[in-house]
């Protein structure tokens, strides 16, 4: 089968950075799904796993969480879908990736794709559906209200892949007020399409802007991207007994700081129950499920910003490259081989 990977951790402007493969297509086996991979979209996480993750020697290794296809065979244990059946899903991060023409996945982690959807459109969700969603309602728990803050919410990165979705998650399953981050015009604009109430500027200080919106400090502050740069002000500008929840990785930040106003910090890392095989795994499935529900609703739209052609090396490492800069509105999809 056809895929892209690398056999050593390069720089993206490297000629071996990302490398045209043929390997060998996989078998499924106990509750794993081999599914015909359609799309692909590209994440933060692929980037930096290019770079710390070395292959096993004379080995490659291939990239990859978000896909979209078709359910080509399910092993003996499975129960939750059969062959033919339209899937997404974002992959288990210690397992081979879906930058290939077949796949094997846990099917206690893979949803029911949207019928309302392209396969490209399907393939830009799943990852960060369920990072926003995990971030929003099992760690930070918008929904239940902190006693005298405004209850709001603070997104910074409103307008990366996370971001995209936890706007629309937060408008359409809480009844917060929704704050966005974002610096140019066309990502302003935006995070106001998906349903921000309010936009104020990452490049400038932050505490100042919110404390003008006049509606007081909120509740809840996520935190998407460059939270070691916006700490302080995150400090300053949350309320007393809120809660904070980032998914970057940082460099070393102070969480002393947070100790005077009792504020909560809350990690998300939405391949922690594909690693650990959680008790509740099982949970992505279901999430994924009510995602798509949405979806087929009208309630949620794809976060697709970008189209950069057929699953390639070339086109990974052009997507590989944009994601670095820091540049990228909603999420980069590929498609076909």
């Amino acid at each position: 089968m056809k895929a892209v990977g690398y056999r050593a951790s390069h720089p993206i402007e490297h000629p071996q950075a990302l490398l045209d493969l043929t390997l060998d297509k996989p078998t499924a086996a106990g509750r794993d799904l081999l599914v015909r991979v359609e799309a692909v979209s590209v994440n933060p996480v692929d980037t930096k796993m290019r770079l710390r993750s070395q292959p096993e020697a004379g080995g490659v290794k291939v990239l990859g969480w978000d896909a979209a296809g078709v359910v080509e065979a399910v092993g003996p244990d499975a129960t939750l879908f059969k062959p033919g059946d339209k899937v997404f899903y974002a992959g288990a991060i210690g397992r081979s990736g879906t930058n290939a023409e077949y796949h094997l996945v846990d099917e206690r982690i893979v949803g029911r794709r949207p019928t309302s959807l392209s396969v490209a459109e399907a393939a830009a969700m799943p990852l960060t559906a369920i990072t926003a969603w995990e971030a929003l309602f099992d760690r930070l728990d918008i929904r239940r209200a902190v006693p005298g803050a405004a209850n709001a919410l603070l997104i910074i990165g409103g307008a990366g892949g996370v971001g995209s979705i936890a706007i629309q998650l937060a408008r359409q399953l809480s009844d917060v007020t929704v704050i966005a981050t974002a610096s140019r015009p066309e990502t302003q604009a935006w995070v106001k399409e998906l349903g921000a109430d309010h936009v104020v500027d990452h490049t400038r200080p932050l505490a100042a802007q919110v404390a003008a919106l006049g509606i007081g400090a909120p509740a809840f502050v996520f935190s998407t991207t460059q939270t070691d740069r916006h700490f302080d002000e995150i400090v300053e500008l949350i309320a007393p007994q809120g809660r904070f929840g980032l998914i970057d990785d940082p460099a070393p930040i102070d969480v002393m700081k947070l100790k005077r106003k009792s504020v909560s910090l809350h990690w998300e890392l939405m391949f922690t129950r594909s690693l650990f095989g959680t008790a509740d795994i099982e949970a992505q499935h279901l999430l994924l499920n009510e995602v798509s529900a949405l979806v087929d609703a009208g309630k949620l739209r794809t976060t697709l910003g970008e189209h950069f052609g057929r699953i390639d090396a070339a086109n990974l490492k052009r997507a590989h490259a944009l994601l670095e800069c820091g540049k990228a509105k909603g999420k980069i999809v590929l498609e076909g081989f």
